[in-house]
């Protein structure tokens, strides 16, 4: 268990690549401040639902959220332009043997680890598809605080609100879609296109 531990600090150190191919400082975000911040946000969606009915499975999203990007560790944080140039099978095959290998020395929990990275990958739950809007939902949170900061030139990743399909249905197709609207409508006026 000290190794791994050892090794997904390394998390707290790597920058997202996205904001450093946009020559934004160094420390601007690391892969485990989005990792947290995929936390709350899918925890505060999985209260939402629950709230309004919606039978969900609140430790699996936490868990879920705090996996999700352990691969990194291993495999750097790989932009989205890293999927034209590799493909995303590809891709999505480099992440998940990193995350194997990652998790391949626990005697307890290893096993529940890897189904939960698979589900999160193929989004073949309601929890993995949620967590995946979370993960949305938090950049586009710290790209409209790194607008309201000044920083321009961010406009490419405002496409994935109108663009978002998460295949969620009913109230959390709502929720979700509400929030990306209020996101967008927060935006400050000068950084949007006109």
């Amino acid at each position: 268990m000290l190794q791994i531990l050892i090794e997904l600090q390394r998390l707290k150190n790597l920058d997202r690549t996205g904001w450093t191919l946009r020559g934004l400082a160094p420390r601007t975000e690391s892969v485990a401040a989005h990792s947290f911040g995929v936390g709350v946000t899918a925890m505060m969606l999985t209260d939402e639902l629950s709230a309004q009915g919606v039978q969900i499975d609140t430790e699996r999203v936490l868990r879920m959220a705090l996996l999700h990007d352990w691969a990194e560790a291993r495999i750097g944080d790989m932009p989205k332009t890293a999927t034209h140039y590799f493909g995303n099978e590809q891709r999505k095959r480099a992440e998940s043997a990193a995350f194997d290998d990652i998790v391949e020395e626990l005697a307890a929990g290893g096993e529940l680890y890897r189904e939960l990275f698979k589900d999160y990958e193929d989004r073949t739950s309601l929890e993995a598809r949620l967590v995946k809007a979370a993960d949305v939902i938090d950049l586009l949170v710290e790209v409209l605080a790194l607008e309201r900061s000044g920083v321009i030139g961010l406009d490419e990743f405002w496409d994935v609100a109108g663009d978002a399909d998460f295949q969620l249905e009913g109230r959390a197709q709502k929720i979700i879609k509400d929030l990306l609207q209020a996101l967008l409508a927060a935006r400050p006026s000068g950084s949007k296109l006109e």
